[in-house]
């Protein structure tokens, strides 16, 4: 599966679970450890976790395994590393301190339907 398809269905999961401002950074003329960062919120802890499950199950459905996951389910940040992309999943307030779209503004902001 190349990195556009994971990127969709990463997508498509966070989605599915009512995920706010979902954005795709393309990153890969800027670094090495991806090529795509997935970034979205929610609203608490519980859909912060219903967020990550739900992508998880849609990789281990599609024969891809996750490298590491950052985070746990106290946390509110939540890192899970594919390898060609990043999923990155934040409450609401930790979005907007580490804002990552700011770090990575070098970056091309990708519509999905695009891919």
């Amino acid at each position: 599966m190349d990195a556009k398809e994971m990127v969709k269905l990463a997508y498509q999961a966070l989605d599915e679970k009512k995920a706010k401002d979902i954005k795709v950074i393309d990153i890969s003329n800027l670094s090495v450890i991806a090529d795509y960062f997935v970034i979205a919120d929610g609203e608490n802890q519980n859909q912060l976790q219903a967020m990550q499950d739900s992508v998880d199950e849609v990789f281990d459905k599609a024969g891809v395994c996750v490298k590491q996951i950052e985070g746990n389910q106290k946390s509110t940040w939540i890192l899970m590393d594919y390898g060609d992309i990043i999923v990155h999943i934040f409450s609401k307030e930790d979005r907007l301190f580490y804002d990552l779209e700011r770090i990575w503004r070098d970056g091309t902001i990708i519509d999905v339907d695009s891919l």
